[in-house]
């Protein structure tokens, strides 16, 4: 591996949500925050190289996300990456994934429809939907995806859209190539819209193969729209940048509309557009090296979950994301979560965030050094031990 990613950052004094701000969500400020997902390393070198000569130049006017270098380098990534043909056609400029999520529930559904989607989900697909006056229906599944249940589902509650998460947040599933196809198949059936958020496409474990919806568009039959950003991938969310693979010309015109017209979205930020042109161009190298160095933190905590806590903990498929199944530790959610919070001065996220089927799980980021995530395990494994011993 010939990128550094045991370099501790310091990140105070950024206005970074997940340290800056941590008390917003736990009550507590200067915990050692492993809560939302963005990781704790530097964004690729060459990223700052392009941004530092923009910022030279010094010219920040209204910048054409429609121009052929932006969107060659997403088509080309998704040849390259996965194999799959992405018309340049299909590619419009989107400030991030959810509010693309947002536009397309409106464009996809009226008030009142209903949204499908799988539990436990990403937190910010539940306010999306229920704020824009949509009927979420969270089916929970734990691992094991029961394609005659989803069926059920579509059937007895006719949804408009079916919002998957390819690879799923949190649970790190890597949907497979007929996992997607049985899904493609049941929105055809029923008439129920796909959109898929494929945000953490990049991030999967050596070895396994990821598939894009992008791979289907030729057979769907009804709406549909693939959502994904470089953001995750190489740590640039705040530089914000999205984009939207549709394939429908009528779809992707009137999502432009309610983009521009509606919500006076017409330029992209300049420096997100030039780091996404420079990371899916120039930083697959350093890609590859980070999905190394996550995987042997995955190993790490997998193998410390053991020895201290005897956990059998199963490494997900993909992101960077752990969901830690707590049932067999026999501690209460909230008294853990006090106990984290109060002694240990450690933030992890309690799965009862994502959904209906996060009870009894915590999602921890390990999109961070080394030192940081021991650091964090051995606060957990603290806070377990001292309440048992306050049990006894």
């Amino acid at each position: 591996m010939s990128t550094d990613f045991d370099s501790v950052v310091n990140r105070y004094g950024t206005y970074s949500t997940q340290w800056d701000y941590v008390k917003d969500r736990f009550g507590e400020a200067n915990l050692l925050p492993f809560t939302i997902s963005d990781m704790d390393f530097k964004a690729p070198q060459g990223v700052s190289d392009v941004l530092i000569e923009a910022a030279q130049r010094g010219i920040f006017g209204y910048t054409r996300w429609n121009n052929p270098e932006f969107k060659g380098a997403i088509s080309n990534w998704y040849e390259k990456r996965y194999q799959t043909k992405v018309s340049t056609d299909w590619i419009v400029y989107s400030p991030s994934v959810i509010f693309s999520v947002a536009k397309l529930l409106e464009q996809f559904s009226d008030p009142g429809d209903k949204v499908v989607t799988l539990s436990p989900c990403y937190d910010a697909f539940i306010n999306t939907v229920t704020a824009n006056d949509r009927q979420l229906i969270q089916m929970n599944i734990d691992g094991v995806m029961d394609f005659s249940k989803l069926e059920q589902i579509f059937a007895i509650e006719h949804p408009k859209i079916f919002l998957l998460c390819n690879p799923h947040n949190p649970l790190g599933i890597a949907w497979t190539a007929e996992q997607i196809e049985q899904f493609v198949n049941l929105c055809n059936a029923y008439h129920v819209a796909l959109i898929s958020d494929e945000i953490h496409l990049d991030m999967v474990r050596k070895g396994v193969k990821m598939n894009s919806v992008a791979n289907y568009f030729s057979q769907l039959t009804v709406q549909t729209a693939v959502l994904s950003s470089a953001s995750k991938s190489f740590n640039i969310p705040a530089l914000g940048c999205s984009y939207a693979l549709i394939p429908d010309e009528k779809d992707r015109l009137d999502f432009l509309f309610a983009l521009k017209q509606k919500n006076a979205l017409s330029s992209v930020p300049y420096l997100g557009m030039l780091a996404t042109i420079e990371c899916y161009n120039n930083q697959e190298l350093w890609l590859d090296d980070l999905r190394d160095y996550i995987d042997n933190n995955f190993i790490f905590m997998k193998n410390l979950l053991k020895s201290k806590l005897q956990l059998d903990y199963q490494i997900p498929d993909a992101t960077y994301l752990g969901w830690i199944d707590i049932t067999s530790l026999g501690v209460d959610m909230e008294d853990l979560q006090a106990e984290l919070v109060k002694n240990e001065k450690v933030a992890i996220m309690d799965g009862r965030v994502y959904g209906n089927g996060g009870v009894n799980h915590l999602r921890m980021n390990l999109g961070a050094p080394r030192s940081k995530v021991e650091d964090g395990l051995n606060r957990l494994v603290e806070a377990v031990n001292n309440l048992k011993v306050g049990e006894n």
